[in-house]
């Protein structure tokens, strides 16, 4: 399963580890197809893959740490 998402990261998360951790520990796959990062702000569009649960799960984990989660519409690139 696939699942694009828009990531925004506040300024004390910009130089964490936040998506290696994620993928680790969820067994997802990210792949990052565009990203901006500032000294204040981080932004991202990754395509995160893996099971669905995992999916869920590591999406969650995001949330909890502060990272504000948006779900892309459209079509995925192979």
């Amino acid at each position: 399963m696939k699942k694009r998402v828009k990531l925004t990261f506040p300024q004390n998360l910009i130089k964490e580890p936040v998506i290696f951790t994620m993928a680790k520990e969820f067994n997802v796959m990210p792949n990052i197809r565009r990203a901006r990062v500032t000294e204040t702000v981080g932004e991202m569009i990754l395509e995160l893959e893996g099971d669905g649960d995992n999916l869920e799960k590591g999406v969650q984990w995001l949330r909890e740490k502060g990272i504000d989660v948006e779900l892309v519409e459209g079509d995925i690139i192979e």
